[in-house]
């Protein structure tokens, strides 16, 4: 069996290729990127010499349709996940454009070429699928009370969470259209290793490492339900082995958060690690309050939890003490990451 991989050398992607490798000691990835700012082959580098012989890995954008073609062709592709996103809520608000060429026009690129391939005869090829992976951003803010469930309506409030809403109608309307076998997941907030650091956990970690002010939106009171990115990938593997086809699972893990606990977590977390006394809560930094920002997620697993037997193994404070030891090990890693482009867009989003 080969899979492809889209967006596997993102933060999620790159470690869903580690674990799918792991555990499927007789499939094989191919693995497709941009490689754009967040997505970096280091991510990738600790494949085992025999990990490597069963993943192949090709630089380009899923909106090549002739490259997809030959990937289909030349590796007789029995499955796709699809991670390639333009991920970050912030840069859709400056370039909403980008978020829809590559989210939206990208995803049905895929899903054409996958239906030109895998459709024959008026009928799909068995055990063929196609995974979207989504995110809870796309049923936009709760109240204080209630949680997501896969029928709650979509309703996204940045341009970000509307290219993903937008690509979860188009997936499912080949379903509806084509009988094309799919599912979509729909995740809440991940963490862990490889992230990039412009995301909420492994900014303030890097922040408060070099005494940097720590920029909290708003009152930071905004809640999240944290999962630990291991977890997901576990989801993941199990709706695309089992999931019904057709069906949306959503994938959290009652881990709600406010972001200043977070911040102040983390401060707590490294001062005690470090022995650093400069490291305290005078570093948090409140900022306006970025436009249409979402004050609650929350999300229901039971569906997922029910049919396939998935829930989470790693809860917030064990995860948050293990991606926080894994950056503190890995120090030299952000720094290569973090490129000029990277520090322009802070400085441009967080300098005023």
């Amino acid at each position: 069996m080969t899979l492809l991989v889209t967006g596997c050398a993102g933060f999620i992607g790159s470690n869903f290729v580690y674990y799918y490798l792991e555990k499927y000691k007789d499939r094989k990835i191919v693995g497709l990127d941009k490689l754009t700012y967040a997505g970096n082959l280091e991510n990738l580098g600790k494949l085992t010499v025999e990990q490597r012989k069963r993943f192949k890995f090709i630089k380009g954008d899923i909106n090549n349709k002739e490259l997809l073609e030959y990937i289909f062709e030349e590796y007789e592709i029995d499955g796709v996940i699809n991670f390639a996103a333009e991920s970050h809520v912030d840069r859709s608000i400056y370039d909403p454009q980008i978020f829809l060429k590559t989210n939206i026009l990208g995803t049905q690129t895929l899903l054409d070429v996958a239906k030109k391939y895998w459709y024959r005869d008026g009928k799909w090829k068995e055990g063929k699928k196609f995974l979207q992976v989504s995110t809870d951003e796309v049923y936009g803010s709760l109240g204080p009370t209630g949680y997501f469930t896969e029928k709650t309506p979509l309703d996204p409030h940045s341009p970000y969470s509307a290219s993903k809403a937008s690509a979860d109608l188009i997936v499912k309307a080949y379903h509806d259209t084509y009988k094309m076998p799919i599912n979509i997941t729909r995740c809440s907030n991940n963490y862990g290793p490889y992230q990039f650091p412009e995301k909420l956990i492994p900014l303030m970690i890097w922040n408060t490492l070099n005494h940097k002010e720590l920029p909290v939106y708003g009152d930071g009171r905004q809640i999240r339900d944290w999962l630990y990115v291991k977890d997901h990938c576990r989801a993941i593997d199990m709706v695309y082995e089992k999931g019904k086809i057709g069906e949306v699972y959503n994938i959290g893990g009652h881990n709600e958060k406010e972001n200043i606990y977070i911040v102040k977590k983390i401060i707590e977390i490294l001062r005690k690690k470090t022995g650093d006394k400069e490291i305290n809560e005078g570093l948090i930094r409140h900022v306006k309050d970025r436009p249409g920002h979402d004050r609650r997620y929350g999300i229901d697993p039971t569906k997922i939890k029910e049919e396939l037997g998935w829930e989470p193994e790693v809860m917030f404070d064990e995860g948050i003490e293990m991606t926080i030891e894994w950056y503190l090990n890995n120090v030299e890693w952000v720094k290569r990451v973090i490129s000029g482009e990277y520090m322009e867009f802070y400085e441009k989003h967080y300098g005023g």
